[in-house]
This record gives C-alpha cells, sequence and structure tokens, in this order.
C-alpha cells in the first residue's frame, strides 16, 4: 500500500533556523519521513518576496539545506530539494493565478502583515501573489498532508479551493491535501518578551535560540531569559509566562513532562531551573550544529545531495505538470 505522500517547505532568511523552526517544522519532518513519502523544500522563491541579497540567499539556502539533513532528515527516505531547482513550480503557480480572484488574493492576511512590516515599498505583487505559489507547491507533488500551524491554515484553504477550481473546470486533476496538525507541537516565545512568538523576523537577537549558535551565547540567553515575579518554577500561562515557556523548552528537548519538571525543581528558585534549561538546549543543538558544519565544508557533496532530491521532486512534477497543460489546453511541444 502507498503512503501517503507529505509535503512542506522552509525559507532560506537566516543564517540559522531557531528553536521555533525546529520543534515546530524541522523535528516534526524527520518522524514523518518514517510515514510518508515525504517532499520537503528550501523555499528560495518565497524568499525573494522581500528584498534579498544574492550572496546572502545562496548561502543561507545551503545553510538551510544542511541543517534540514543534519538535523535528521535521511536523502533515502525523503525528497530533499531547492524549490528554484524545479522550473514547473512557478509554471504552475501562473495558472493557478489566473483561476484565483483579486478580493481572494487580498484576504490573505500575512500580505497585510507582511507589507506592513516591510513597508509599501517592499511589498511587490510576489508578495501579494506568494500563497498562491505556494498552493503550487503543493498541488505539483498530489501532497495527501501538508504540516501547518494556525498561521498557515489559510493558505492551506485556499490550495484546497483552488484545486477543488481546477479539478471542477478542467477534470479531476489535483489530490485535496490535509491539513496535517502535529501532535504537541510546542508554542516557542521570545525569550525577552515571552507575549511574542519566536520568530527570525520580529524577535530581538537576544530573544532566539538558534540552531547554529556556539554553546557559550545559547547559556547566556537562557540564562538571561525574562523570567517572572516570584521565585517559584510553576507553569502558568497568565501570571508566570517566561517561566512557563521556559518549561515548555525543556520538555519538548528532554522528553519529560512539565509536572515532572515542576515537582523537581519545587523550592529551587530560577537559577538552577535556567541551568538546566540551558544545558538542555546545548544538548539537543551541538550535534546538529557539528553536522551541518561537516555538510558545509564539502559544498559539492551537499549540491550532489540537493540534485538528487530535484531529480526526484522533478520527475513528479512533470508528470504532474503535463496533465496540466493538456488540461488546460496548451499545445504539446513539437
Amino acid at each position: 500500500m502507498a503512503r501517503p505522500r507529505v509535503l512542506s517547505g522552509i525559507q532560506p532568511t537566516a543564517d540559522s533556523f531557531h528553536l521555533g523552526n525546529y520543534l515546530g517544522a524541522v523535528r516534526q519532518w524527520v518522524t514523518l519521513q518514517e510515514t510518508h513519502d515525504a517532499f520537503y523544500c528550501v523555499v528560495d522563491l518565497h524568499a525573494i518576496t522581500v528584498p534579498t541579497e544574492p550572496a546572502a540567499l545562496r548561502r543561507r539556502s545551503r545553510v538551510a539545506a544542511a541543517q534540514m539533513f543534519a538535523a535528521g532528515l535521511d536523502p533515502e527516505r525523503s525528497t530533499v530539494f531547492v524549490q528554484s531547482h524545479v522550473r514547473e513550480h512557478t509554471e504552475l503557480a501562473w495558472v493557478l493565478i489566473c483561476l484565483t480572484g483579486m478580493g481572494e488574493a487580498a484576504r490573505m492576511t500575512q500580505f497585510k502583515d507582511k507589507s506592513a512590516r516591510f513597508g509599501e515599498s517592499a511589498a511587490s505583487v510576489g508578495l501579494f501573489t506568494y500563497p498562491i505559489l505556494q498552493a503550487a507547491d503543493i498541488l505539483l507533488y498530489q501532497a495527501d498532508r501538508v504540516p501547518v500551524g494556525a498561521d498557515q491554515k489559510q493558505h492551506l484553504e485556499l490550495t484546497r479551493d483552488l484545486g477543488q477550481r481546477f479539478n471542477h473546470r478542467f477534470g479531476d486533476t489535483f489530490v485535496l491535501p490535509e491539513p496535517y496538525i502535529p501532535k504537541e507541537v510546542e508554542k516557542i516565545t521570545d525569550l525577552q518578551d515571552p507575549s511574542a512568538k519566536m520568530s527570525k523576523s520580529s524577535s530581538s537577537p537576544a530573544g532566539i535560540l538558534e540552531v547554529l549558535e556556539q554553546p557559550g551565547p545559547l547559556r547566556k540567553k537562557v540564562m538571561r531569559a525574562v523570567t517572572d515575579t516570584g521565585s517559584e518554577v510553576l507553569f502558568d500561562e497568565v501570571n508566570k509566562p517566561g517561566v512557563s515557556n521556559l518549561l515548555r523548552i525543556h520538555s519538548a528537548l528532554t522528553g519529560t513532562p512539565i509536572p515532572e519538571l515542576v515537582t523537581r525543581f519545587e523550592g529551587q528558585g530560577y537559577g538552577a531551573f535556567k541551568k538546566e534549561v540551558a544545558e538542555a538546549v546545548v544538548d539537543a543543538f551541538a550535534p546538529i550544529r557539528e553536522r551541518t558544519e561537516k555538510l558545509l565544508s564539502d559544498e559539492a557533496e551537499l549540491d550532489r545531495m540537493l540534485a538528487i532530491g530535484a531529480e526526484r521532486a522533478s520527475a513528479v512534477a512533470r508528470q504532474t505538470m503535463e496533465l496540466v497543460r493538456d488540461r488546460v489546453g496548451f499545445l504539446p511541444k513539437p
């Protein structure tokens, strides 16, 4: 029996993944490759929807791919590739753009958020239409499931709407993907502002734990994390959001249930607790950082691994686009 296909991607917009990326996406992907036909891509086409330096994009694309492999994605069990290496992404996106209403595209909340953050001059047509490119990414591979967080549910609904619209107009072509809500996805917040999500675009450097960071700075950030009044280690998101966030981080990285951690640190105060959280972070990230550095030291080998993934992805994408071109009415190549 064929395994269900899952697809997801991550933007190469920073020099390192952060803890939220790792727990909310990459670690989940590693688990999913055991039970799914897994396709994971570095979505560099999405990265240029905001101003990007070419050299930085090239470097960050390799760094993102290296971290994905280093975190446990196996090129034998997962198809790992760079989005721009498969030209059919943009071709299908154009077909879907022509099926999307202006009002429908304008309702995508992330465009409003990003255009407000980067300024009107940076709000390109690409930024406006990128949810449609995201729909093409998913439909192109006939994905059965897509891991989604709360901020991406609207985009998956658009994907399903466009797939259904195409199927209705041109005949059954696309699988309509279902959301895959990973169990126990940890809500990791900014170490300096526990009310805000840990984010590479909005958090301060002191508020983010980066996967490729050295142990010293990682420890320092955890020890300086904002806590709350009092000295008791309790899980209380309303009155102790800072401590609750650190408890979530410790639990997520070590597998220790939060109630057990609360009992363990009873009467010990914040100092001992933070020290153990810091060690949990360092222990989790150190092997990933070391493997990433090793992969990046041999760019030719890393590029070879990505080429294998692109070849595999292209085989699926070509098959889908041949069908799409025929259904839409494009003339076949002589």
